[in-house]
């Protein structure tokens, strides 16, 4: 797998790669935020208001929240649905696209908690230098 990496790498700067346009670029920009994850798995249960979504991460500011939640729909992975009632209400919940990206979100989730020991004792070997 990294050998065919490696190559679509190379490919890739043969054919004028620009790394400013990198698509795994792009990608990782938004869903690598810090913020992104957490918001996707609460949208996994399912369609979530605003304010639910605030009171599940309770760390984030609200302007913080509007914004992650723009950048998600903006790329696809979120549906943002209106409701005419009084006041107007809006519910968030993860597309298609947003239930393909779970996937690969779970293996990272899983191979952080495989390796966070390790990731930990290499921080602390570090700082002891």
């Amino acid at each position: 797998m990294r050998n065919t990496l490696a190559k679509r790498i190379e490919d890739w700067k043969a054919m004028g790669f620009d790394p400013s346009n990198c698509p795994v670029r792009q990608v990782l920009d938004h869903v690598a935020a810090k913020w992104t994850s957490l918001i996707l798995l609460e949208l996994e249960a399912g369609p979530q208001r605003f304010n639910a979504l605030g009171r599940s991460l309770p760390d984030i500011s609200k302007r913080m929240l509007t914004q992650s939640l723009r950048d998600l729909e903006r790329d696809g992975l979120v549906a943002r649905e209106v409701f005419d009632t009084k006041p107007p209400s809006v519910a968030y919940s993860l597309t298609d696209l947003g239930l393909s990206f779970m996937e690969p979100l779970h293996a990272l989730i899983d191979w952080s908690a495989d390796k966070m020991s390790e990731i930990e004792q290499s921080r602390d070997a570090f700082d002891q230098v």
